[in-house]
């Protein structure tokens, strides 16, 4: 974005950056994480849940503002976004996400 003139403080503003952890088998494919997104991150995948949905897929990576609508928006909390920077969080996220692929891939043979 270009601006007619800079802000004051335009040398001390930092653009947050977050990272976009998604649980596929959670998504019902509803697409408002991509429509809502407002750097354009998300597209939705040409491969299948475990329910038979398209679920998003990150496309640009480091492009994430961190700005968590696509938290906020999602009916089936399948999608988190995190802080770049915070690898504990990034990770804990991560963990839970393979726990509940787990589970849904041991559910789904029984």
């Amino acid at each position: 974005m270009r601006y007619w003139r800079k802000p004051l403080d335009f040398d001390q503003v930092t653009v947050p950056r977050g990272e976009v952890v998604i649980i596929a088998d959670r998504c019902k494919g509803c697409a408002f994480c991509v429509e809502y997104c407002p750097k354009d991150v998300l597209v939705m995948s040409e491969d299948f849940n475990i329910k038979g949905y398209h679920p998003p897929e990150v496309v640009v990576e480091g492009e994430c503002v961190n700005c968590n609508l696509c938290e906020m928006i999602c009916p089936d909390f399948a999608i988190f976004c995190v802080p770049a920077g915070d690898a504990v969080a990034v990770e804990a996220v991560r963990s839970i996400a393979a726990d509940e692929d787990a589970f849904a891939e041991e559910e789904a043979l029984n």
